[in-house]
């Protein structure tokens, strides 16, 4: 288990503490060369050591997930430095969000799967539920996810690879070199965080531009955290839902994904999306003992799990 920075700093004790964190897992962490490199007052280091650091984990076949420590800004400066085929020679699980999204859109393209999860410095505060889940999926146990209703969900049932992230990260690679094969259907999940409602609609419109979008199909919205309200909307969800209007696909609102609760989703995998006027359900059909996972008050992450002998364990965060 390597802990790499593609993009920015993060102090020397957080990578410490989350190693520790790894090895009460059970796992044993090992750390980038230049993980605790500063480069012009923000990075972890230059891109070409930020990238040598990835390749470094990729490349030794010892390691066998790579969780990055922090995102911010800066993992495209390594898309460019990082030959997709390695990610195809030596597939292993990486592990981010945020920023983070622009390469696990990349190892997704590959056929490749990711996870789109907490990072260094969240499994280094042990924030919960994301690191029981997080934990469970790295020893094989897939989360099966159950949220309440949302009066902004539309119904339906939709099946295909799922993709996304954070959106401005992700509005900034989709439809580049690296997207996935024309040939795979999407369930496509987005968030955002500290932006404003125009640019958010403005992103999102730049994703229904694309002809790849045709292959949506079910979207999943996830948390939308410190936006600024600089439109007439009453959310965030109001705004994108309308958009939406002319496609008869499954949209779920209030998926608990984002900056501040980032319990893991699989990327790349072949999942399930069912709809209904009480609940979403989010399946991974890939290989792998499930777990479901009943998501009770999503804006306070209260939390059931249903473990596989049945037992239910609820965490209140």
């Amino acid at each position: 288990m390597a802990l790499v920075s593609p993009a920015y700093w993060v102090p020397e004790m957080v990578i410490m503490q989350a190693a520790e964190v790894l090895r009460e897992w059970g796992l044993q962490p090992v750390i980038g060369p230049h993980t605790t490199s500063l480069n012009v007052d923000a990075f972890s280091g230059t891109a070409d050591e930020r990238a040598a650091d990835m390749l470094w984990a990729l490349e030794d076949d010892t390691i066998k997930a790579i969780f990055c420590s922090r995102g911010g800004y800066g993992s495209m400066h390594l898309l460019n430095r990082i030959p997709l085929e390695k990610f195809r020679q030596h597939p292993k699980w990486l592990i981010g969000h945020g920023d983070i999204t622009m390469l696990l859109y990349a190892v997704a393209a590959t056929r490749t799967l990711c996870i789109h999860g907490p990072m260094g410095f969240q499994i280094a505060s042990q924030q919960e539920p994301t690191t029981t889940i997080t934990r469970n999926l790295l020893m094989g146990i897939l989360p099966q996810y159950v949220i309440p209703g949302n009066p902004y969900n539309r119904c339906g049932h939709a099946e295909g690879i799922l993709v996304g992230g954070n959106l401005s990260s992700y509005a900034a690679i989709s439809g580049s070199k690296f997207q996935m094969s024309e040939d795979q259907d999407i369930i496509l999940f987005i968030e955002e965080v500290e932006e404003s409602l125009h640019s958010i609609d403005r992103l999102f419109y730049m994703l229904r531009l694309q002809n790849s979008f045709e292959r949506v199909k079910g979207i999943i919205f996830g948390a939308f955290n410190s936006i600024r309200f600089d439109l007439q909307f009453g959310s965030v969800e109001q705004m994108l839902t309308a958009h939406l209007h002319d496609l008869e696909i499954p949209v779920c609102c209030g998926f608990p994904v984002g900056s501040n609760s980032c319990i893991p989703l699989v990327e790349g995998a072949p999942c399930s999306l069912s709809v209904t006027s009480e609940n979403s359900v989010l399946t991974f059909n890939i290989e792998g003992n499930q777990q479901t996972c009943h998501i009770e008050k999503p804006e306070a992450m209260l939390m059931k799990f249903e473990n596989p002998s049945g037992v239910e364990v609820e965490i209140k965060v």
